[in-house]
């Protein structure tokens, strides 16, 4: 791997990480051996784990291209952005209008030392980074990047992706989003992936064991609880559904099978 010039006295390369572990899986650069063997051993484990991490980003994209598109959104926060993987979140809502802003937030030294492929926004956007850590919302909320890109009465998407099955129970992961939402103006949304072991209970309790002997405990949830998350808002048709079903569009859902996929998608409006 190239030598990125990432500061050795905040990233462990020796012990693996999730957001690497993401980026080695889906052919990234930005990983190390650790990653690559806890991502090998997780793949032998379950061998549909690389689909189900692209549906995942394919979901993203859909998800944002509809929150721009359809719903009309200029601003989004997004929290547990993770190592830029193109399109990032601001390319394809910028692609939709140009004017959009994005404020990336995440607590990985590593995407801070990445973040420069996130803050290469449009003449006509902005997009910020914040390094905070989710489970203190308010450090986020109060950050000046946020306060001077985004206009809180107006309305903004939210996106919560791929990271609440690391908070567990103790951490609150449903306080905790609805404090993010608190201050967003009604017409703003919400849009989330939450991990299930509910399609394919063995292979992916395997998995979620090799990330806990990593030091990744994991927090899978149920249908009835992803629903917790959403409570009070507008949920978007087709509800929360597993993320290959949720508004498909013909590039990449053929063939996937639902014991492939261990991940609920929704978008939900708050009115």
């Amino acid at each position: 791997m190239p030598d990125n010039g990432w500061p050795a006295d905040r990233i462990d390369t020796e012990s693996a990480h999730s957001a690497r572990i993401y980026d080695y899986i889906l052919g990234g650069k930005d990983y190390y051996p650790a990653d690559r063997e806890a991502g090998d051993a997780m793949a032998r484990e379950w061998p549909a784990l690389p689909i189900h991490m692209r549906a995942n980003r394919d979901w993203m994209n859909r998800a944002v291209r509809w929150l721009a598109e359809e719903a009309g959104i200029r601003q989004f926060l997004d929290i547990g952005t993770g190592i830029p993987t193109s399109p990032n979140l601001h390319e394809i809502a910028q692609s939709v209008a140009p004017a959009s802003r994005v404020v990336y937030v995440d607590n990985d030294p590593i995407v801070l030392t990445l973040s420069q492929g996130l803050l290469a926004s449009s003449e006509e956007g902005k997009t910020a980074y914040v390094e905070a850590d989710m489970r203190d919302p308010g450090s986020i909320l109060d950050a000046p990047e946020l306060r001077e890109t985004l206009d809180l009465s107006q309305p903004v998407a939210l996106t919560v992706i791929a990271i609440v099955h690391f908070m567990l129970d103790a951490d609150d992961a449903v306080g905790v989003v609805r404090r993010l939402l608190e201050p967003l103006p009604p017409g703003s949304y919400l849009a989330m992936t939450i991990a299930t072991a509910e399609f394919a209970p063995e292979e992916v309790g395997r998995v979620a064991r090799e990330y806990a002997a990593r030091n990744m405990p994991m927090r899978l949830r149920t249908i009835d609880e992803a629903h917790e998350f959403f409570t009070g808002l507008d949920l978007v048709e087709p509800g929360i559904v597993q993320v290959h079903k949720w508004h498909p569009d013909g590039t990449g859902e053929q063939g996937i099978r639902d014991e492939d996929i261990a991940m609920y998608g929704a978008v939900a409006r708050k009115d």
